[in-house]
């Protein structure tokens, strides 16, 4: 206990010096009890000669153990290399005794040398074995057991790196291949899935980690919903490609990502359709410091465009996304010509003399209100941010003769039930228009659902309200939602703008919809936690909080039937109904009346008038509005 206790408090450069201290103890010693075993033998003198071997075979040992690297943590760990590289050091400490004791013309006999390496060997890694021994007891001790799934190179690798990381011991480990049944890695025996349970009751395990970075989306959910009725938390090792990036280290664990859930591999993206609009063109991207304005930044600077034009409100978001643009040029030794500027897609000039000034060719416009209920409680702003927003840039791109414009829109804008869906479907109807009046421009709209990260998503919030210990809050039961990752829907949105020709609504096939109620069940119970209400009272309440304004139970993608595909497998294409601009413009000149003197159920009603198919799921919901309803009332 006493040895175990000190041996555990010693720093990692205490550690080599007591390595190298009792390497000098047991060199000396396996030199002389060598001598005095043999001394009658082999008619050893103590001469001078005899101690200057000594001496010069000890500064040797210690000058090899040194060079060969045997003082590298030794003490924490020890495998197969370490062992070789005892060896190795070993054998050339005795290869110098020789070379020594010949020079001197010391008498001996072969038995001497062979005597000394055995000596040493046993010592030496004896010595090891007995302080890893020691290390391993206390380290057993003050850890927590876990479970590794996947008995492949990453699962050994996370072996290792747990161990000498001294927060985990890895107990078991569970693998799918019957090959690797009930072999020891490192120690440590290998089960198949059948025996999890069982380990589960038998060892005081509290995390599975999952080490199987390179298998498919599909494997990998298939896994998890195995694991996911299992009394423990669930957690994940990096992404094959994150490790060989460098990104992340393997014993970076984190919780398990919410696109596992999902099953859905993203299909590899067309290199020509992601070029056609960026490579050595001057691109720019409106919201640049957003969800997915910050991603197409990322995806756009890699495909190496002659300038990338960042335009942000946030002064602190565009501060960010420059920053990282930054880090990625200099990591990936990209040369692109990064120009961060501040503004509101609302004022005309301004960009206006930014799309001439830079001469833009490529314009992603993801700039707008898209949260529901805030959208809902702040009408005005929502409709001139989205519907006059989009229109201002449009007209600015028009007379920039900006080749490309792409509007990200939304499933919302399929027959809007909130405000914040009806102002994104009066923008797509604004450039469906434009474009037939326009020459040089091409406008076309990217519409697709919920992206996993983004802000307001339910994914974030859920982990928090989880790791709070609940309740989860849900709006509905039955509410269902469409979900893609966002660097996967920035590499279509990009890919679906190459294919453009004027006017399409590019749609987006975002897989089969998620039950919210199911993906809240998924995440508590991988966290290790119980719902409460199953077997208990105790667990993660969920609990229903009601639809929220202007919010649907199903979103869609589309209006109608009408629909086609494109070359890409993953993007469609939405023929649909849109008014001439000479009858659109009237409707748009006097939404901009209504706005300008705050006039909402004036603005509601041409919404509802407008071929938006507004379909509103509850009253004038604006805080303004309803302040001075109550005014106007007390007066």
């Amino acid at each position: 206990m006493v040895i175990e206790n000190f041996v555990s408090k010693l720093s990692k450069k205490q550690s080599k010096i007591l390595a190298l201290f009792a390497d000098t103890v047991f060199i000396s010693i396996a030199f002389w009890a060598s001598v005095f075993l043999l001394s009658e033998k082999a008619q050893l003198n103590f001469n001078q000669g005899l101690i200057i071997t000594y001496f010069l075979t000890l500064i040797t040992s210690l000058f090899i153990f040194i060079q060969i690297g045997l003082y590298r943590a030794i003490l924490s760990y020890i495998d197969t290399k370490v062992l070789f590289l005892v060896t190795s050091a070993i054998t050339v400490s005795t290869i110098s005794l020789v070379l020594y004791m010949t020079f001197f013309d010391l008498n001996m006999i072969k038995a001497f040398p062979f005597l000394y390496g055995t000596q040493l060997v046993a010592l030496v890694g004896g010595g090891r074995v007995f302080f890893k021994a020691i290390t391993n007891s206390n380290y057993a001790k003050n850890t927590e057991d876990v479970i590794v799934y996947g008995a492949g190179e990453a699962g050994t690798q996370l072996a290792i790196a747990l161990r000498n990381g001294g927060q985990y011991n890895v107990s078991a480990f569970i693998d799918d291949d019957g090959s690797k049944f009930g072999k020891k890695i490192h120690g440590v025996d290998v089960y198949q899935y059948e025996n999890l349970l069982e380990l589960l009751e038998d060892k005081n395990v509290t995390k599975l980690l999952l080490a199987i970075p390179s298998l498919s989306s599909e494997r990998r959910r298939e896994i998890l919903l195995k694991l996911e009725h299992l009394p423990i938390k669930v957690q994940s090792i990096p992404s094959i490609n994150e490790l060989i990036q460098g990104k992340h280290q393997i014993d970076d664990i984190h919780d398990v990502d919410v696109k596992d859930l999902l099953g859905r591999s993203p299909v590899s993206p067309n290199k020509q359709l992601l070029q056609a609009n960026i490579k050595n063109k001057i691109v720019m991207v409106s919201g640049a410091g957003g969800s997915i304005g910050s991603e197409l930044c990322r995806q756009i600077i890699r495909q190496e465009p002659a300038k990338l034009i960042l335009f942000e409100l946030s002064e602190y978001a565009l501060y960010k996304i420059e920053k990282e643009l930054e880090s990625i040029q200099n990591t990936e030794g990209l040369n692109v010509k990064i120009f961060p500027l501040i503004g509101s897609v609302q004022r005309s000039n301004r960009i206006e003399a930014i799309l001439q000034s830079f001469k833009v060719d490529t314009l992603y416009h993801a700039a707008a209100y898209k949260h529901v209920p805030l959208v809902e409680f702040n009408v005005v702003e929502g409709v001139r941010n989205n519907v006059f927003g989009t229109l201002a840039l449009a007209n600015a791109a028009i007379k920039a003769k900006v080749e490309t414009f792409v509007l990200i829109s939304t499933d919302k804008a399929v027959r809007p039930t909130n405000v914040m869906g009806a102002t994104k479907r009066m923008a797509e109807l604004i450039l469906q228009a434009l474009d037939k009046e326009s020459v040089h421009t091409r406008f076309c709209m990217v519409r697709f659902g919920n992206v996993l990260g983004s802000s307001g998503s339910v994914v974030p919030l859920f982990r928090k309200q989880i790791a709070n210990g609940g309740p989860v809050t849900i709006t509905h039961p039955e509410i269902t939602r469409y979900f893609m990752t966002i660097p996967e829907a920035s590499q279509l949105v990009i890919q679906a703008g190459a294919m453009a020709k004027g006017g399409e609504v590019f749609v987006l096939d975002m897989g089969k919809p998620v039950k919210i109620f199911d993906l809240a069940l998924k995440m508590i119970h991988l966290s290790g936690l119980k719902v409460q209400g199953e077997d208990s009272d105790t667990g993660i309440e969920i609990k229903y909080t009601g639809l929220r304004p202007g919010e649907k139970l199903y979103e869609e993608l589309l209006i109608g039937d009408n629909v086609s595909g494109t070359k890409h497998e993953r993007i469609m294409c939405a023929n649909e109904q849109f008014l001439p601009w000479g009858e659109l413009k009237l409707l748009v000149d006097e939404l901009d009346n209504a706005c300008h003197n705050f006039e909402h159920a004036r603005i509601r009603n041409i919404l509802l008038n407008a071929p938006t198919a507004f379909n509103p799921s509850n009253g004038i919901e604006d805080l303004v509005w309803a302040a001075k309803g109550v005014l106007n009332e007390t007066e």
